[in-house]
């Protein structure tokens, strides 16, 4: 076998709706594809799988179910047994029982989490059909280590919880119907396979050059007044890409002359690098935490005639800041004299603009319930609009949290999903920013 880092590894974890998901994308795969695949989805324990059955009326290649230290090759289909975690490792599959003391397991975190030590750039990670977050935890890893991550859309998922919790990381390269997804892996590859060791004097012409790089970062301080230097190189590599790839353009000598000959075309690839992924009442277990524990806790100890305070730094188009301002409400009604402001900024003016307007569609509202979609949401046409006592309660404001300064006597920063695009020099200038923020006392609520 190759050795570890040239041989490309397909994670794919899948659940409820996942057969359905896994044949469509293998009706679509070459025979003589140079990947590995490896498939984790959630098995019963208490039934025999016949997950390698199946999966053979699609594709030709050599199916196996996993048995530990068996070796990884390319042009194979591997697929966990039932009551298994699984790694990779030395080139090899490693199985462990589930732990049984703990009632959630996350097999597919698990393995993309190896996947992402063992392959870096190398690794794919794939999150198809199914219930829960099993998966959201390991894409993150991945694409922290280089690799590339694919996530179901969900149109075309008969069960949207995991391609929902994963595309909302914001890390996800691509959200496309199982039957595209091989054509992007191989596309992929070829870029890859092309781009020479860092020893060598030449490179892909489709992979951004350092040079590259920094014109394109010119052109968007220029532009837009955002340095994205600051930002993981392979975060703004892979988006550049990804435009290319959309483009239908091979040379990154090209893309750079378009990106100045065409402003639409650098809005674009600036709203892509933002990455401005949101929803209302995203991740429902923090925001349960946060209105029967963290917010009732600092209403208690808020000074009576001072409003509490809240920070939402990065809020895209407002979804976060408005949940937030709901439950501040709900809390705020039965407390005589306790009252909030809310304070939501980000670097994207056009999402600023959005926020401040307030307009949804029905299907953003998925996670909002009925009773709250009443009280707060007013509808107009096809859209809703948050009610007039609401968006009076926050204060929308173009800032960036790297060069402006911070908010000052604030009891909760809510900054999800930001920091990751964030070289650790910054990251950690950030975070000493939203300490200076905080009240003694105060909440930082990170994604």
């Amino acid at each position: 076998m190759t050795k570890e880092r040239d041989l490309t590894v397909v994670g794919i974890g899948a659940s409820a709706g996942g057969l359905e998901a896994l044949e469509r994308f293998f009706d679509n795969l070459g025979h003589d594809t140079s990947m590995a695949f490896v498939v984790v989805q959630h098995l019963s324990p208490d039934f025999k799988s016949l997950m390698d059955e199946l999966l053979a009326r699609h594709t030709t290649l050599p199916i196996q179910m996993v048995e530990n230290g068996m070796l990884v090759e390319a042009g194979h289909v591997y697929l966990i047994p039932p009551k298994k975690e699984m790694i990779i490792s030395n080139g090899r599959l490693l199985l462990s029982e589930r732990d049984r003391q703990h009632e959630l397991t996350l097999p597919i975190d698990v393995f993309f989490r190896s996947l992402a030590q063992v392959c870096g750039l190398r690794a794919i990670a794939i999150v198809l059909s199914g219930t829960g977050s099993d998966g959201s935890r390991g894409i993150v890893d991945v694409h922290e280590a280089g690799g590339l991550v694919v996530v179901q859309d969900l149109e075309s998922a008969q069960f949207d919880g995991m391609p929902r919790t994963a595309h909302d990381t914001g890390v996800a390269d691509w959200v496309v119907a199982p039957q595209q997804m091989p054509a992007i892996l191989e596309s992929h590859l070829k870029r890859i396979d092309a781009q020479p060791p860092l020893t060598s004097g030449t490179r892909s012409r489709a992979t951004p050059t350092s040079a590259a790089l920094d014109d394109v970062y010119r052109m968007l301080e220029k532009e837009f007044g955002l340095d994205f230097t600051h930002y993981k190189p392979s975060t703004v590599t892979r988006r550049i890409e990804r435009r290319l790839q959309l483009a239908k353009v091979d040379d990154v000598a090209q893309y750079v002359a378009r990106l100045r000959g065409e402003r639409a075309e650098l809005d674009v690839l600036y709203r892509d690098l933002l990455i401005g992924v949101t929803r209302f009442f995203r991740n429902e277990q923090a925001f349960e935490l946060l209105q029967e524990r963290v917010l009732p806790d600092l209403l208690t100890h808020c000074a009576p005639g001072r409003p509490l305070r809240v920070w939402v730094a990065g809020c895209a188009t407002g979804e976060e800041a408005y949940s937030i301002a709901i439950m501040l409400h709900e809390l705020t009604a039965s407390s005589p004299g306790k009252s909030f402001q809310i304070f939501a900024t980000d670097v994207h003016r056009g999402s600023i603009e959005l926020a401040s307007r307030a307009f949804y569609s029905e299907s953003s509202l998925v996670n909002v319930s009925p009773e709250r979609r009443d009280r707060y949401f007013i509808r107009s046409g096809g859209s809703y609009q948050l009610v007039p006592e609401l968006r009076q309660a926050i204060v929308f404001a173009p800032h960036n949290v790297i060069k402006d300064a911070p908010f000052t006597r604030v009891d909760l920063v809510s900054c999800r999903n930001m920091l990751i695009y964030f070289q650790p020099p910054v990251q950690q200038k950030v975070l000493n920013q939203f300490h200076f923020s905080l009240n003694r006392g105060g909440v930082m609520m990170l994604g």
